[in-house]
């Protein structure tokens, strides 16, 4: 009993230290690039309040939130967590990995590795479980995804077309329209993905 305590008393402090690691960076690329708070609101289409609450650390803003925040400061969502490849290698130990998303029934999504914006890579794990869905509006023209399929089957879809990614299968998509990953099967679905993303 203490032990489960334990372990989400950890969970929650892990993700604690994302959304404070999170909100700081946010900051910190916003004076850099000499970007004020309406500045930014417009170019990311965010509302200034949401944007006074996530440098305060008082949101945790979602994966898509993050995505548009890194394209209008042309930075990627990985040097937001700080997983971005620093010069010449950059290793990257396991508690050190972010997990961005949390599915209704337990799924995870974690960036495990990623380049430095504007022009970037990231490497994503995702775990999903029967009936979990995450969408996404889309991203900066020209970004394309590459998906691998380690167990169950991946419902992708994008515009209004649906596709199936079975076990063992690959994929690629164009995603800067909007699209969605979903597990309508009856087991946990496992993927890896790719994201690239050019500076327009």
């Amino acid at each position: 009993m203490t032990k489960k305590v334990n372990l989400v008393t950890d969970a929650n402090s892990i993700a604690s230290s994302v959304n404070e690691a999170v909100s700081q960076r946010i900051k910190l690329y916003r004076k850099q690039k000499k970007m004020s708070l309406d500045e930014l609101s417009r170019r990311a289409g965010v509302s200034k309040g949401a944007l006074v609450e996530i440098e305060g650390c008082k949101a945790n803003p979602s994966i898509a939130l993050l995505c548009r925040l890194a394209a209008a400061m042309g930075v990627s969502v990985a040097d937001f967590v700080d997983v971005s490849s620093k010069p010449t290698v950059h290793l990257i130990a396991e508690d050190e990995i972010p997990e961005l998303w949390k599915g209704d029934n337990g799924g995870r999504a974690r960036l495990l590795a990623g380049s430095g914006g504007p022009d970037m890579t990231e490497l994503w794990m995702w775990e999903m479980q029967p009936g979990e869905k995450f969408a996404s509006p889309g991203h900066p023209e020209g970004t394309l995804e590459l998906f691998y399929v380690q167990s169950g089957a991946l419902t992708l879809g994008v515009l209004d077309h649906l596709y199936t990614v079975n076990t063992g299968c690959s994929a690629t998509a164009r995603t800067d329209v909007p699209h969605f990953y979903e597990n309508r099967a009856e087991h946990t679905l496992i993927f890896i993905m790719t994201v690239n993303e050019k500076a327009s």
